[in-house]
């Protein structure tokens, strides 16, 4: 139904009929539809995700296992990933819920790994999540979607040319990525 319907159109009354089961019955296992969702992703893209931080020792080793993490929930269940990912841009309560849940899904940087590259002297402290969270999900979305390689001598190549260097900058962006949870809304849907 997630791959269907998005996370949009998931309903007690909808997942109740499918499981042939009352809503009562899905009521006592999660009190939220949110709390369904997460379950579904739990046990679909994110079920080989552990909730452990990250934390390789090294920046560069640091992005290399988010972005394996990524890989790994995208290949999982492909349309469902790309679903949950399109939902964590319109709900980023949902999005906190799910890397709360599921642990790192590998689309954002996280708080842990920025801070312990800062403190190890990799990033300077006016390092910006920006770049990895704008641009490594999104690329590796779009590849996807185009049939092109997303392998481990790719991400490698992804960390090395783009994401390191991006990130050092120190260049404050004044702005979040697409998959921060909480993008940088557009001006008209501001207005609205």
């Amino acid at each position: 139904l997630l791959a269907a319907a998005g996370v949009e159109g998931i309903t007690f009354e909808e997942v109740a009929r499918r499981a042939q089961a009352s809503k009562q019955t899905l009521y006592r296992m999660w009190a939220t539809k949110q709390e369904m969702v997460v379950a579904a992703i739990k046990a679909g893209p994110a079920a080989s995700n552990k909730p452990d931080p990250i934390n390789t020792g090294s920046l560069r080793g640091d992005l290399l296992a988010l972005l394996d993490r990524l890989e790994a929930t995208m290949e999982a269940g492909s349309s469902v990933s790309l679903t949950i990912l399109q939902a964590g841009l319109r709900d980023p309560t949902l999005c906190e819920h799910i890397e709360d849940s599921v642990g790192p899904t590998g689309a954002r940087l996280t708080e842990t790994v920025l801070r312990s590259a800062i403190d190890r002297g990799e990033l300077p402290a006016s390092a910006d999540p920006f770049a990895f969270e704008e641009v490594a999900a999104a690329v590796l979305v779009i590849r996807k979607l185009n049939g092109l390689s997303t392998d481990a001598t790719y991400r490698e190549a992804l960390v090395d040319a783009v994401l390191i260097p991006a990130l050092q900058s120190g260049v404050s962006a004044s702005q979040h990525g697409i998959f921060s949870g909480r993008p940088t809304p557009s001006k008209s849907n501001q207005n609205q």
